[in-house]
């Protein structure tokens, strides 16, 4: 069976560059819209770190466009879905704000993080792949910008997952661990997350 090698005219990996690029542009949005709603300061400073870079992720995306002879700012129904969603929890965060719970309003932005970064993560799954599929020299600029970006999204997704759990449970009434064990650990990885969450109960304990 033969690997199809993927071209930087293939559709299917052109789709997915507007849709990484604006899932990126509308996390910007969602940090800045989750920020207004943080109270507690370490993640305040998580969100400001992942805000940034979410910019320098925009900008290797840039890179990667005009490697590959692609307009940014091109339009396709598939990114304009992403659009839709990503406004759409920058309205969801706003929505919490305005009605006055400040605990709840924390957990529905990282809620909304979490949802912006489950689609984020992936689409540099899926870049990955297409790296390596692509080979030659723009193979080569897509792999180096996978590089830089992964373990930040990992970081992105797990640690916020981590954070949205710790701060329930915290409004629930029961002990949470804050930072999340996600942080503490620096988890990269489906299964270091589930290995965090396994570990958060003696970390419980060592606390009381």
């Amino acid at each position: 069976m033969t690997t199809r090698k993927m071209q930087s005219n293939d559709p299917g990996l052109q789709e997915l560059l507007f849709q990484a690029y604006e899932t990126e542009l509308g996390g910007e949005q969602v940090y800045t819209a989750a920020l207004a709603c943080v109270k507690n300061t370490d993640l305040e400073k998580e969100w400001n770190e992942y805000l940034e870079q979410t910019k320098n992720h925009q900008e290797m995306l840039r890179e990667v466009f005009s490697a590959f002879g692609l307009n940014p700012d091109t339009r396709t129904p598939g990114r304009e879905v992403v659009a839709h969603h990503g406004a759409s929890l920058v309205k969801a965060i706003e929505m919490a704000r305005q009605a006055g719970d400040e605990a709840l309003a924390q957990i529905t932005a990282a809620e909304c993080v979490v949802l912006a970064e489950t689609k984020d993560h992936q689409n540099w799954e899926l870049l990955a792949t297409g790296a390596e599929k692509t080979g030659g020299e723009l193979g080569k600029v897509l792999q180096e910008a996978v590089s830089a970006v992964q373990t930040q999204e990992a970081h992105h997704l797990y640690h916020t997952m981590g954070w949205a759990r710790e701060l329930w449970i915290e409004t629930l009434g029961y002990p949470a661990v804050l930072p999340p064990p996600e942080e503490r650990k620096q988890v990269e990885s489906a299964i270091g997350a589930a290995r965090a969450q396994q570990a958060r109960d003696s970390m419980v304990r060592s606390r009381h």
